[in-house]
């Protein structure tokens, strides 16, 4: 059985699922293929394709699997290695849109270059690679290798890209449900305090539902930020006399970008 892995980025790498699918229409493919595609969307009649499967699941996969086949995620490279099996990794290019820059031809180069796996650098020598597979015996990888595991540190610090829409989309939406409640409650003649207390806490139950962030000491950051909001409503509002919905907007915004920089960090 063979593995395709796509990972979880957050653009499509179709292009690896058409060459595979070519490949087991000339019959150079046999064995059955089955298919994680995360946010790739690819229909075909000779593989099993799920969209995410959950990690136990995945991981049986990874052990059944004679061949993985994967983008240059390290995180997707590195769970096969530990089981031992034979990879071939295709980079993700950003001229195809598949990524937002070509750091994981680099990746893949270090890993090729020390024994661990197969390059697939030129999709029309897929077959040639694919043939290579069969007798490669990848060098067993050792996660004590100290410089290398610096770098591959380096490269996911350095160029772990997700779009900042799709990083923070549960933030800017339950912003906006917030805006919205507190405008509603502010028409209703009720205190604009008590409506930014509302609003802050249905936003809080919104976040804490969708799982949106993992912060340290929650508690203490949900009082940090009441308090710190509210105070820059009073400001807004009383001393510079702006309107409440264009202060609470301001603030919102604010909020988005500190909840974005918290994120990467995290």
């Amino acid at each position: 059985m063979i593995l395709v892995t796509l990972g979880t980025q957050d653009k499509s790498f179709k292009r690896l699922l058409v060459v595979i699918d070519q490949e087991i229409e000339k019959g150079n493919i046999k064995d059955k293929v089955v298919v994680q595609a995360g946010f790739t969307k690819y229909k075909s009649k000779n593989m099993e394709i799920f969209k995410t499967l959950p990690s136990d699941e995945l991981e049986q996969l990874i052990i059944k699997a004679d061949l993985i086949i994967t983008h240059g995620g390290v995180g997707s490279i590195l769970t096969a290695l530990k089981h031992n099996k034979k990879v071939i990794a295709a980079p993700r290019l950003a001229k195809y849109g598949e990524h937002t820059n070509d750091h994981q031809k680099e990746i893949i180069d270090e890993f090729s270059k020390r024994g661990y796996i197969l390059a697939l650098k030129d999709f029309n020598k897929f077959d040639k690679v694919l043939a290579k597979s069969v007798n490669f015996k990848p060098k067993k990888y050792e996660s004590n290798n100290k410089n290398f595991t610096n770098l591959i540190a380096n490269y996911i610090d350095t160029t772990n890209h997700i779009s900042w829409f799709n990083r923070d989309k549960l933030v800017i939406l339950t912003s906006i449900i917030n805006l919205i409640i507190f405008t509603f409650l502010c028409n209703l003649s009720i205190n604009m305090y008590l409506s930014f207390t509302i609003s802050y806490f249905i936003s809080i139950i919104l976040l804490t539902f969708f799982k949106a962030r993992k912060l340290p000491n929650p508690l203490t950051v949900i009082c940090c930020f009441y308090l710190i909001e509210g105070f820059s409503l009073i400001l807004l509002v009383d001393n510079l006399s702006l309107n409440y919905f264009l202060a609470k907007l301001i603030i919102n915004i604010v909020v988005i970008f500190i909840y974005h920089f918290l994120d990467k960090k995290n």
